[in-house]
């Protein structure tokens, strides 16, 4: 018997690709553009968020023939503010200089549209197992698209990956810098995200036109 069901399969595959919380619901935009700069930074936001997602959505699945309707959004926030508040407090006793680079943003997760929108939508709807496929679905669909941003505005606008160079030193011009190479410093500011973000959505509607939007 296979481990998931093609329907429960489809909770992680479709939030990838034809579904994705960034490219196609256009969620989360915010932090696509804020802290994409750095891998390093794009990678840790993606692990929180997969952290908070998985997890809540299991939480407030457990909960959902006990919460008030008219007090949902609250309890959801609470949920979801406890968590974001764990995920700071691990990040700053063992990457403390990690989460000064993303600061505000680590708080920011309690807002997160990609979070509540499962919540609400899909949550308080379902059992446990399957908000909790739901939940690794969407926060692996939004990490994607925050490492593949990350990685190509940390490349192009640095020259490094994770910190480290891989270009060659700009300094003593090594490696492709030798050959008069320069890094791209629009790259590094929050513009470039929407750029790679737009080609990166050009790509996938390219790839499948069910994808475009009728005018």
């Amino acid at each position: 018997m296979a481990l998931l069901s093609k329907k429960d399969a489809n909770l992680i595959i479709d939030p990838l690709a034809d579904n994705n919380p960034i490219t196609i619901q256009v969620l989360g935009i915010c932090s696509a553009l804020a802290i994409t700069a750095e891998l390093k930074a794009s990678v840790v936001m993606a692990i929180s968020v997969l952290f908070v997602l998985g997890i809540g959505n299991v939480v407030i699945s457990l909960m959902r023939n006990i919460i008030p309707s008219k007090i949902r959004i609250i309890v959801q926030l609470i949920v979801v503010a406890t968590l974001v508040i764990i995920v700071d407090q691990v990040l700053k006793a063992f990457a403390y200089e990690l989460s000064k680079t993303l600061s505000v943003f680590v708080g920011l997760i309690i807002t997160n549209c990609i979070i509540m929108g499962r919540f609400e939508a899909f949550a308080l709807a379902n059992g446990p197992w399957r908000s909790f496929l739901d939940g690794i679905g969407n926060s692996l669909g939004y990490g994607v698209i925050l490492i593949i941003v990350g990685f190509f505005r940390e490349l192009l606008g640095s020259g490094t990956l994770f910190g480290f160079p891989v270009l060659g030193n700009p300094i003593a011009k090594t490696g492709l810098y030798s050959t008069g190479y320069e890094n791209n410093g629009f790259m590094i500011i929050p513009p470039a995200a929407l750029i790679v973000v737009g080609i990166v959505i050009w790509v996938q509607r390219s790839r499948n036109k069910a994808l475009i939007e009728d005018n």
